[in-house]
């Protein structure tokens, strides 16, 4: 009995041992070591390879926008081989296109500061676009020349903005911000032809472009491919506003309705939205009552060879996952307020019920009805599951501010949002404990 007892507190003292104290040297620390080394040699080259895709990867998408829209042609314009008077860098930047300046030469840098360089002529956004410092576009050219064959796009396109700490527009990246300045629809508008999309859709090139330009500056409809709405019932643009890429980390469904994960949208934009070459898969879309567009054209089950985008697909989901929600200036909220407002958050408002600090989303299925939220389902009548909308994490609200808040931009203040909880829920909140509320929305 009491050898039992001895061999018993020696073996609890051995797994204690090996559980809790750290390695002190010598062979029997080597493999764990080597393990860990491997992790981290994996862990860094996968948000290295993730930055370059998000920032640089066009997937093929140069054969579509390029090949097929010849938007590179009204770029240029005629006097560089192209179409019309061009897209001059004035121009580019007034529809929200952002240059990186990092990727400037010191002389072009130094010609912006003094103001001698013209941003008024295409020649200079070509030479922008050669230098690769347009985020989100990356021109072809022909081989030692300046003619410019083709665009293509990434997704730093609608999610990296710049910080305008050269000028507006131009400075250095915010990766996952969304690009709230941004005007895809008339910068799409701007292509010689948009015959794809009428065919696609069944429509003539003029309604195309009426509704490119109904999307406004930092929104996009990436339904409009696969259902064909795209107005909503009351008159007003499908489109919904670019979502942030940051703070993805610990949240389970993407988009406002709820389509899938991170990767999941990464694959369906990279492929049916960018028109990149690669392997996208979903059923769903066969649905031709729901989704007659995409079950006429095939878009539930696309394959292309070589695959430009699967592979790519793991690294870019680390680095979106490593992007934290920035930190708002100390001086765009009052702190004291903020700290009041948490109390209002977490108690009498109910918020965390749903954002669940320090998510601020909920583990789990995060989703919920229109008539939860107490408002219309067009947008969440569009996804596959035809109900709920997702619960958005308020990290970072901030870069969100421009163009209003939910799906649709719908409520253009925070304070609107609170005042149709306030309404809809009946919380009796006070104006004291909205401000306060408010103020620490803004402190996230």
């Amino acid at each position: 009995m009491k050898s039992s007892v001895g061999h018993f507190f020696l073996l609890v003292l051995f797994l204690t041992g090996c559980s809790s104290a750290p390695p002190s040297g010598g062979s029997a620390s080597e493999p764990s070591s080597t393990a860990d080394g491997d992790v981290d040699d994996h862990a860094r080259a996968l948000l290295r390879e993730g930055r370059r895709v998000f920032r640089y990867d066009t997937f093929g998408s140069e054969a579509f926008w390029g090949g097929q829209l010849r938007l590179h042609e009204a770029i240029a314009g005629a006097k560089q081989g192209g179409v019309g008077p061009g897209l001059s860098a004035r121009q580019a930047l007034q529809l929200g296109l952002k240059v990186d300046a990092a990727a400037l030469p010191a002389a072009l840098v130094e010609m912006i500061k003094k103001g001698t360089v013209s941003l008024d002529n295409p020649e200079t956004t070509v030479a922008l676009l050669k230098a690769n410092a347009v985020v989100g576009v990356t021109g072809v050219f022909q081989e030692g020349t300046s003619r410019m064959t083709a665009v293509g796009i990434q997704c730093a396109l609608c999610h990296s903005t710049v910080d305008d700490s050269l000028t507006k527009g131009i400075g250095r990246r915010r990766d996952g911000w969304p690009n709230r300045d941004l005007n895809v629809g008339e910068i799409v508008a701007f292509a010689p032809t948009l015959k794809p999309f009428a065919d696609l859709l069944r429509v003539d090139e003029a309604t195309v472009r009426t509704v490119l330009k109904s999307w406004g500056p930092g929104k996009y409809d990436a339904e409009l491919s696969q259902d064909g709405k795209a107005m909503r019932p009351d008159g007003r643009s499908g489109a919904t506003l670019l979502p942030a890429a940051f703070g993805l980390a610990g949240v389970n469904l993407h988009t406002y309705a709820g389509w899938g994960s991170v990767t999941y949208w990464n694959a369906y934009v990279a492929i049916t939205q960018m028109h990149g070459k690669g392997t996208f898969f979903d059923p769903r879309l066969n649905n031709p009552e729901q989704f007659p567009v995409a079950a006429r054209a095939g878009h539930a089950n696309i394959r292309n060879t070589p695959d430009l985008v699967t592979p790519k697909l793991a690294a870019l989901h680390y680095y979106q996952l490593s992007l934290p929600a920035p930190r708002p200036p100390r001086d765009s909220y009052n702190a004291a307020a903020a700290e009041r407002g948490r109390g209002v958050f977490e108690g009498k408002a109910r918020c965390a019920s749903c954002h669940v600090p320090p998510l601020f989303t909920e583990p789990g299925w995060p989703m919920h009805t229109a008539a939860e939220i107490g408002i219309d389902d067009f947008q969440a009548s569009r996804s596959p599951d035809r109900r709920f909308y997702r619960t958005t994490p308020l990290r970072g609200l901030f870069t969100r501010s421009q163009g209003g808040f939910y799906h649709d931009g719908r409520f253009p203040t925070l304070d609107a949002v609170v005042a149709h909880y306030n309404g809809v829920f009946r919380l009796g909140l006070s104006g004291t404990e909205s401000t306060d509320l408010v103020e620490y929305l803004k402190s996230l």
